[in-house]
């Protein structure tokens, strides 16, 4: 049997947070720009027989994502990327993610300044021991 790879990505989802260590970044809420991409194994249930239970839904994903960013407060970028890292990667088809965070005003001269981290399943233990260890729910049960 082929197993085939899919690749779903969100693009640009235009978000607010308190994103910073400095006064005025812990007091005010900033614009924060997400990019995802995520490799996924495609079940041949989803690919050929059109069965949606057996897709990775991106939409929960998105909606986890927004759940976290909106709801929380972090003074190092490199924590929010590594954040959303974790629940890109919390569906046992997932191989790779990639996230990018863009801070748009963050440099007065600069257009943004961003953060990319990438998981990649061959670098790293089994999905179910970094569930364990960093206690992500999995997607399904994401709100």
């Amino acid at each position: 049997m082929t197993v085939q790879t899919g690749i779903i990505r969100i693009i640009n989802l235009r978000l607010r947070t308190y994103v910073g260590f400095n006064p005025e970044e812990r007091a005010k809420q900033q614009d924060v720009v997400v990019n995802v991409e995520i490799h996924h194994r495609v079940d041949r249930a989803a690919r050929v027989d059109d069965e949606v239970a057996a897709a990775l839904d991106y939409k929960t994903v998105a909606k986890a994502i927004i759940g976290h960013v909106e709801g929380g407060r972090f003074l190092l970028l490199e924590k929010l990327v590594n954040d959303l890292l974790d629940i890109c990667h919390g569906h046992p088809a997932v191989s790779r993610a990639i996230v990018t965070v863009d801070k748009p005003h963050a440099l007065r001269f600069a257009d943004s300044v961003s953060l990319t981290l990438a998981w990649d399943e061959r670098d790293n233990p089994t999905w179910s021991e970094c569930r364990h260890e960093s206690h992500i729910r999995p997607l399904s049960h994401a709100s």
